[in-house]
């Protein structure tokens, strides 16, 4: 009968004669409702939501460090292209792959040399940025150092 409440018990008698009763529940209780399933259904999709942004949050980072890294080797070379021939500027360009450059050279400080030399010491501080712009937004790298120049004294 529909709706009618059977419990249902099995007895088995084992090889060595013990007795043992089993309980498989009543009819209600077989299987799963259709709310059970929705609900699993649903915490299975939130979890999923989650995961699937931590793993998008998680590239994005990467990209981002990546984007950091490739701007700090090119700052990095143009503070070496600069050498020891400096000279009071500035100067900019695009270092192409999205990336523009700036170097600023600026003079700190000058110690003349021994008398009948003939060179000034100049001690200069240089600062090279990169920057470059994705996702609606723009970011950069700055590299500041000091680098030691010669130059020519002003005859007396």
């Amino acid at each position: 009968m529909a709706g009618r409440r059977e419990d249902k018990t099995v007895d088995r008698t084992s090889s060595d004669g013990r007795r043992t009763t089993i309980d498989s529940g009543n009819a209600y209780e077989q299987g799963f409702t259709l709310l059970e399933v929705v609900i699993a259904f649903a915490i299975a999709s939130l979890s999923l939501a989650a995961l699937t942004q931590a793993v998008s949050s998680g590239l994005r980072a990467t990209r981002i460090g990546a984007d950091y890294q490739e701007a700090l080797s090119r700052a990095r070379s143009h503070v070496e292209q600069l050498g020891s021939d400096l000279s009071p500027g500035e100067q900019s360009g695009d270092d192409g792959g999205g990336f523009q450059w700036r170097v600023l050279v600026l003079p700190l400080a000058a110690v003349r040399g021994q008398a009948g030399a003939g060179s000034i010491a100049i001690l200069y501080g240089v600062t090279v940025t990169v920057g470059w712009s994705k996702d609606g937004g723009h970011r950069d790298v700055a590299l500041s150092t000091q680098r030691l120049g010669f130059g020519a004294s002003e005859a007396r």
